[in-house]
């Protein structure tokens, strides 16, 4: 899995007064959580950018006054008319133990319903897994040769090796679509 390097100072100041001056400086709040103490610190909101605007995952590698931890990101909380990053939070990466993240999902071949007129919708784009961290791909690479139409891929349907999936097994992650082209081909056979 992809690692991204963040650069990070701590937090002393606490409370409202404190992070409405960080973020008047260009700073984003946030906080690293699980397995140890909690840590508070801030981050430069151009450091973060390539972790939040983008559909790929990382594993983040914050350097936190001198200090590495390792991280995945948990949640980011928005200004809700502003869109401006109000707040992040981290999960500590610990050793040993597995760890939930969501990754993006890829869809290959060229599947059999689509040939005669079908549609292909993918209804997830990302899954979220629990695995090792030496065991996270960077991409769920889904074959969707072998579907005809009105066919799905369900999350219950995949296997991968090393990799436990926490998105319901019930959650569909492809279908193709009947079309009126594919009503009509089925209709001359």
């Amino acid at each position: 899995m992809k690692t991204l390097a963040i650069k990070a100072a701590s937090r002393a100041e606490y409370g409202k007064k404190a992070t409405k001056a960080a973020r008047r400086q260009g700073l984003i709040p946030c906080v690293i959580y699980g397995g140890g103490e909690n840590v508070s610190f801030t981050v430069e909101e151009k450091a973060v950018k390539p972790l939040i605007y983008t559909p790929n995952s990382y594993i983040v590698e914050l350097e936190i006054d001198g200090k590495k931890e390792l991280a995945v990101l948990r949640d980011v909380q928005y200004h809700p008319i502003r869109e401006q990053i109000l707040h992040i939070d981290f999960y500590r990466v610990q050793e040993g133990k597995p760890v939930s993240i969501a990754i993006p999902v890829r869809l290959t071949g060229n599947a059999e319903g689509v040939k005669i007129g079908g549609k292909l919708a993918l209804s997830a784009r990302k899954l979220v897994v629990k695995a090792m961290v030496e065991n996270l791909p960077d991409e769920l690479v889904v074959d969707v040769t072998p579907l005809k139409v009105g066919q799905t891929i369900f999350v219950g349907d995949l296997q991968f090796e090393g990799l436990q999936f926490v998105s319901p097994a019930t959650q569909a992650v492809c279908a193709v679509r009947v079309t009126r082209a594919s009503r009509g081909a089925a209709a001359q056979q």
